[in-house]
């Protein structure tokens, strides 16, 4: 049986001359349309949701579509769009927040906090069969969801600095009330009075204000992931939804063998291991969730990979995402690709490197060390990916999202 995929994807809007960020998402939605794309917090940034798609290549195409769909219209505003979980030239600045009312009551009850959601992520929806299934599902794959992450990470610099971290969205989003590993329930009774009882304390207002790892969507039989950075390249995406995707139906399999999670209920190791794959990324080591010691993040992920074989292959998954992350490893992460580009010469550097992968140019290194910045006088996009990317095809024409 087919299980279906689809994601969402955050992406900060720029102002194309100079790369700063710039609050003009309501201008880019209107040439957009909205079709697709709606807003976020902050009036900085938009969101695009995927259609759901029982392949890969479905969604490959859907995100890929959908981002030079939002590159075109911004452009013709002298914008650009970029995916990653924070880009090098925020700033905050007081008004930023998105008019309507539960925007304005989360600015004024968590201030700072709000204020410095300057941020993107990606997340990913698998189909489960029903609620419990979702709920029952969270705490056997949370053990997994680090080294996700890690392929993930994009955010190295915040307000203009080096934070030193390759994902430095993780510690800014982790300091909501209600963010970090999931815990283990039995079943959607149980968690859904748990959910109950926070909104009772008043901390927050709903369920849509629990920002877990992972949590079963209120509106739809899925299982979501929420822990990533958002990624400059598509491929990432899709890497990541692969294997979320395999971590759900293993998962899945195992709970009908044993008819338990297998699990001890102490998660406790597992924000440690979120703040490591958020510090070091892919270039250092990752918390293994099967010996819970510290390794190499390399080691870390073939062993995903090959306990989730088996998964792959069922989802006819397995050259697709082996060959994409044997890739992603060779590559480095975003956040080590940005920091590159931001040495060799200027934060501003990162910033292209960003916004040229999101439109789908991986750029390579300029042969004396410098590279022409592209889009310093022009937003036209560059140029396709060179590079072939295992069983992914650019679609012939721009998807729609919905």
């Amino acid at each position: 049986m087919t299980v279906r995929i689809g994601a969402e994807e955050e992406f900060h809007v720029l102002d194309v001359e100079s790369g700063r960020l710039v609050p003009r998402a309501d201008a880019l939605l209107t040439r957009l349309g909205r079709a697709g794309f709606t807003r976020e917090l902050h009036r900085s940034s938009v969101e695009s949701n995927s259609r759901v798609h029982g392949t890969l290549d479905g969604l490959y195409a859907d995100l890929t579509g959908a981002r030079r769909r939002l590159e075109s219209a911004a452009s013709s505003l002298g914008l650009t769009a970029v995916a990653a979980g924070t880009v090098p030239l925020a700033s905050l600045a007081p008004g930023s927040t998105t008019p309507g009312d539960r925007y304005r009551r989360m600015a004024d009850e968590y201030r700072r906090v709000a204020d410095e959601q300057l941020i993107c992520s990606a997340q990913v929806h698998v189909d489960v069969p029903d609620r419990d299934t979702a709920v029952r599902l969270m705490c056997p794959v949370s053990p997994w969801l680090p080294p996700l992450l890690a392929l993930s990470a994009s955010s190295p610099f915040w307000l203009g600095s080096d934070t030193g971290y390759a994902s430095w969205r993780t510690m800014l989003w982790q300091r909501w009330p209600t963010a970090g590993p999931a815990g283990c329930y039995g079943s959607a009774a149980e968690y859904d009075a748990a959910v109950a009882e926070l909104i009772g304390t008043g901390v927050v207002s709903d369920a849509g204000m629990l920002y877990q790892d992972v949590r079963p969507s209120d509106h739809q039989p899925t299982l979501e992931l929420r822990i990533c950075d958002a990624c400059p390249r598509a491929e990432t995406v899709v890497l990541v939804a692969g294997l979320f995707r395999a971590l759900v139906r293993d998962a899945r399999d195992r709970l009908e063998r044993e008819a338990a999670p297998g699990c001890d209920g102490h998660h406790e190791w597992l924000r440690a291991a979120v703040w490591r794959a958020a510090r070091s990324g892919l270039e250092g080591q990752l918390v293994d969730p099967s010996t819970r010691r510290a390794a190499p993040a390399p080691q870390v992920l073939r062993g995903m990979l090959h306990r989730l074989r088996p998964a792959l292959e069922e989802a006819g998954d397995w050259p697709t995402v082996s060959g994409l992350l044997e890739e992603a490893l060779a590559d480095g992460s975003a956040a080590h690709r940005m920091r590159r580009a931001a040495r060799r010469e200027d934060l501003l550097a990162a910033v292209d490197l960003a916004a040229a992968e999101t439109r789908g140019a991986h750029l390579a290194p300029h042969p004396s060390g410098r590279r022409p910045r592209p889009h310093r006088r022009s937003s036209a996009p560059l140029g396709p990916a060179a590079r072939a990317r295992p069983r992914i095809h650019a679609p012939a024409a721009p998807g729609a999202t919905g």
